[in-house]
């Protein structure tokens, strides 16, 4: 069982690669969660995770030791809507449970920190296998579908799925 806490400053350097090796290029097929084969290029910098560490968002990160294991981003977004973003597990080590430990803790942040009484996020609408996985966790398709943030040909869309979250 990993320890998940809070990112600091400090887990940013060894947090980033791990997220790449999640999201993209040839060691993120090791994984099931991957974009590589829908997306090129980096994820994410230092100054963007940076940016997620305080104010109405938390980075949380999944920890074996001292060795990072995965990350989730949770935010608020007024209203009691929390958004929960960038969970990423180590792609060696998917399939362990520790998605589904950051997933939790991002949602219990979401609702003692930010008051949320539901939280939403989005999947590439091609990512089948990962929006049942969600589904699987009490996460519903909303109906809603938003661009992808980058301009790709051809474009991609995010599916929306919303979960309540009891008090």
């Amino acid at each position: 069982m990993a320890i998940i806490r809070p990112a600091t400053e400090a887990d940013l350097a060894p947090l980033h690669p791990v997220v790449e090796r999640a999201y993209r290029g040839d060691s993120a097929r090791a994984g099931w969660t991957h974009e590589a084969d829908l997306v090129t290029g980096e994820r994410t910098d230092l100054e963007t995770l940076r940016s997620l560490l305080d104010g109405d968002s938390r980075l949380l990160v999944a920890l074996d030791g001292d060795t990072i294991l995965g990350c989730v981003n949770v935010s608020s977004r007024g209203g009691g809507l929390a958004y929960l973003g960038l969970l990423c597990v180590d792609p060696q080590l998917q399939a362990g449970g520790i998605g589904k430990q950051l997933v939790a803790a991002a949602e219990a942040t979401a609702r003692d920190t930010f008051a949320a009484a539901r939280i939403e996020m989005t999947v590439i609408d091609r990512r089948a296998e990962l929006i049942a996985w969600y589904v699987r966790h009490g996460y519903a398709p909303s109906g809603e579908t938003r661009p992808f943030p980058v301009r790709l040909d051809p474009p991609l869309s995010m599916v929306v799925l919303v979960k309540p979250l009891a008090a």
